[in-house]
């Protein structure tokens, strides 16, 4: 523990300036006594160490002084720190942030300010959009369970809203969309299965190990249902334009041809699951679906029933 807090302070301080030595006792939650006798350890290593007193004092090392960072440029180290970056609020701001301080020492100190401004000027957020407390304590136990190689045990809801106990074999964590994921090896249905973290409850970490499997990844572009599709459709949607932005964002603007009268033809092969009705139904009026001929009557049986639902009187 010495070893390896002694070389996050040598990353901290060729990331920075100047650090306090109340800043490094709060960040190593250690005496200012220990972060004394942990610098002069450091500066009889040969690193130069220098001391400022004062309100404004503390330590930094020599502006000279910089670890080789081999064959890695400037720009490659960016990428480094962006990719970082756009985990941190995910997976802990202290696993991440020490090393983004080991990564940030590489830059010498003449390249900080050109460094600072290429990570302005790209950012990658991977917290989803409609995550919560709760699936971010999901996601850290499930991170040890998955290095462990314990199972876990949950409550699960899936598409079609039926609640069922699972014990699964967990093994990868997957953030795509608008949230978390888990694929996993089912031992109820005896195969690979994907789970939604949001739709996990009471979830329980149990003792019990098992041997990792060498399946491969589920592909998750089947939507937000816990196994693949077994069919497909071949949609062909007519859209008024003022659904642009959201066709775009959902079909991309490859599948959208502008029609001459301003309509916008949409084709689209989509899985024929519950969930694609409730999508088209999101398009209200602005939708006509010209193909299938299935799929258009169940959106409209589906749109009838809700009229229904709204016309009853209380």
């Amino acid at each position: 523990m010495k070893l390896y807090r002694l070389l996050a302070i040598t990353m901290m301080l060729l990331n920075r300036k100047r650090i306090s030595a109340k800043e490094l006792s709060e960040r190593f939650e250690i005496s200012l006594r220990t972060v004394y006798r942990d610098v002069e350890t450091i500066t009889q290593a040969g690193i130069p160490i220098l001391s400022y007193s004062g309100a404004s004092g503390g330590y930094e090392i020599m502006d000279q002084y910089r670890l080789d960072r081999q064959f890695l440029s400037l720009e490659e180290l960016q990428s480094i720190i962006v990719g970082l970056k756009g985990i941190r609020s995910s997976v802990g701001e202290q696993e991440v942030g020490a090393l983004l301080d080991k990564v940030g020492a590489l830059v010498a100190k003449s390249e900080q300010k050109m460094f600072t401004e290429l990570n302005n000027q790209f950012v990658i957020d991977m917290n989803p959009w409609c995550s919560s407390t709760d699936d971010k304590e999901k996601l850290s136990s499930i991170r040890n369970a998955t290095r462990q190689r314990q199972l876990i045990r949950f409550l699960y809801t899936d598409s079609q809203s039926e609640l069922s106990s699972r014990t699964v074999e967990p093994m990868t964590i997957v953030v795509k969309g608008f949230g978390w994921y888990l694929h996993a090896f089912c031992l109820l249905r005896q195969d690979i299965r994907i789970f939604r973290l949001s739709r996990m409850k009471e979830m329980e970490i149990l003792p019990e190990t098992f041997i990792r499997r060498s399946e491969p990844l589920v592909k998750l572009n089947y939507g937000l249902g816990n196994k693949a599709p077994s069919s497909y459709v071949n949609l062909v949607l007519q859209l008024q334009p003022n659904a642009r932005a959201q066709a775009e964002d959902y079909f991309g603007a490859g599948h959208i041809v502008t029609q001459p009268d301003g309509t916008l033809l949409v084709t689209a092969r989509q899985p024929d699951e519950p969930w694609l009705y409730s999508m088209l139904l999101g398009y209200g009026p602005s939708l006509r679906i010209l193909e299938p001929a299935h799929i258009a009557d169940i959106v409209k049986e589906k749109a009838q029933q809700v009229v229904e639902l709204y016309s009853e009187k209380h």
